[in-house]
């Protein structure tokens, strides 16, 4: 993110880690620490939170790593379904085990893998196979009898003492898992129910970090969190239950308040005394917002990724993702901000116009004609089109990194014998219809060229500095491109219009 920062991560660590263990020590050394969010990549925080390092959850959990066993829970239904994470493009089993390899990065093991509401699932009994025979533990918990409401039988050896008891042996159990409705409060809730049969006076919590509290309701982080999550129908309000029992206005958002009441319940029955939160809010362990260091900062980057949102589920519309009621949501947002979709700093007007340039240079060409257009750190916007030799990305692209090394238009990175090279193995070989090279094609033939053309190396190695820069395009991109855009960083939006009139790409 260009500009001064908003966010203080050192400042957000300290707080945060001193009330986990303020929560630790309160639950007599056994907390279950349920993670909402992401606990890798966090790029969604990163953009409305300017400065907040996208991994400064695993930073924290690094310092705790000694207090701490770490579980991962997925819902059998998304294996089943193949449910993808759109940030990385890949399944929620495959992000599962992505996680697990990071963690391990990180020197971090996992204790186990929980697969929730199993019931047989080929996919999932796949998925579990795959884990144990690389020496992974899995547990698979079904669905919680009687819940939600018959907290008589949830609260027994028929609902969550159906579910194995997983052995813990640090203070703290970090439960995460990918996306929503993975099952991490259950298994949590589990636990707890196992520990108390045994006599321990174990815990539960919240790791959280959006909405953030202690900000307004329609502070633009919030909504833009909102936003976010448009597709799901979730949505912010004022806690009421905090604000019976504190007098005091904080925002949380309806999931967590819907459920408070029958959690409480449930907590009050495994524990046979009154709950020691009053509010949904109180679960939670959330400083974010005492690290925020330049609020108008920070309010304008929110906006910023609200129009983010508004192209992508347009996008998502076109493509059949996502529904009219959610783009409508994120409508009302960018009208109740009074946003305009050309605000996303320069790109979408540029975009919009290197696309006009592209049909300009090709006339009597009656094909599509792409624009994109990206935003470098130093301000400068760099501009590309389609052409018979390279998508719009790729154009972009290469023109972005020859500025910022100080290459001359009239030098070609890609010398002829390359392209023509790669023209011959899609069209003889692999017989393929578009000789044009996608993101991805271009990057291997700039790897290729550098290894004879000085000026190519030069470029190659700017490609580190694109990014987090802001691009837009006037089309939906290809795989291609899009692999390519995500690899390099790169925080792009697109006009909801396919860039080829053939129904299947590839």
């Amino acid at each position: 993110m260009n500009g001064p920062p908003g966010f203080d991560n050192e400042k957000y660590i300290r707080e945060q880690t001193a009330e986990i263990l303020k929560r630790v020590a309160r639950f007599q050394n056994k907390l279950y620490l349920e993670f909402g969010g992401k606990l890798l990549y966090d790029y969604h925080a990163a953009r409305v939170l300017p400065g907040y390092d996208p991994n400064v959850k695993m930073r924290l959990l690094r310092e705790l790593k000694d207090q701490a066993d770490v579980l991962l829970c997925i819902y059998a239904g998304d294996i089943e379904r193949k449910k993808i994470r759109a940030d990385f493009g890949i399944t929620y089993d495959a992000d599962a085990l992505k996680l697990i390899d990071d963690l391990r990065s990180w020197d971090i093991p996992v204790l186990g893998v929980v697969i929730t509401r199993f019931d047989g699932q080929p996919a999932a009994i796949q998925f579990r196979n795959k884990l144990e025979r690389r020496g992974i533990a899995v547990f698979t918990h079904r669905f919680t009898k009687g819940y939600p409401m018959d907290v008589e039988i949830i609260v027994s050896d028929e609902g969550y003492g159906a579910n194995a008891c997983i052995p813990t042996d640090k203070p703290l159990v970090i439960v995460t898992g990918p996306g929503p409705g993975s099952g991490k409060m259950a298994t949590c809730l589990s636990q707890l129910y196992h520990d108390y049969k045994r006599g321990l006076k174990s815990g539960y919590a919240k790791f959280e970090t959006f909405p953030i509290w202690n900000l307004p309701l329609k502070h633009p982080v919030n909504v833009a969190y909102e936003a976010a999550t448009a597709d799901i129908r979730d949505f912010n309000l004022i806690d009421p239950f905090h604000l019976e029992a504190y007098g005091e206005a904080a925002v949380n958002y309806n999931r967590d308040v819907e459920v408070f009441p029958i959690l409480r319940r449930i907590l009050e029955k495994i524990t046979g005394e009154p709950s020691f939160y009053r509010s949904p809010t109180d679960m939670g362990v959330n400083r974010a917002g005492f690290a925020i260091v330049n609020d108008p900062i920070t309010r304008e980057a929110a906006e910023m990724e609200i129009i983010r949102r508004y192209f992508r589920y347009r996008c998502e519309y076109v493509m059949g993702f996502a529904d009219r009621e959610t783009v409508q949501r994120v409508e009302l947002f960018m009208k109740d901000f009074k946003l305009m979709p050309e605000e996303r700093r320069f790109v979408v007007v540029s975009a919009r116009n290197a696309a006009h340039q592209a049909q300009e240079r090709e006339k009597g060409d009656a094909g599509i004609f792409c624009g994109a257009a990206l935003e470098l750190k130093d301000g400068a916007i760099i501009n590309g089109g389609n052409s018979p030799l390279l998508h719009a990305a790729s154009s972009m692209v290469i023109h972005a990194i020859k500025h910022l090394a100080g290459i001359p238009d009239k030098i070609k990175l890609l010398p002829p014998h390359i392209t023509d090279s790669i023209k011959t193995l899609k069209t003889d070989i692999l017989e393929e219809k578009s000789v044009s090279l996608d993101l991805e094609e271009t990057l291997i033939a700039l790897s290729i060229s550098a290894a004879t053309n000085p000026a190519a190396q030069l470029a190659l190695e700017k490609l580190k500095d694109l990014k987090n820069c802001e691009a837009h395009m006037t089309h939906i991109p290809t795989p291609g491109d899009e692999a390519g855009l995500r690899r390099l960083g790169i925080n792009m939006t697109t006009d909801p219009f396919f860039a080829t009139k053939d129904l299947f790409i590839a």
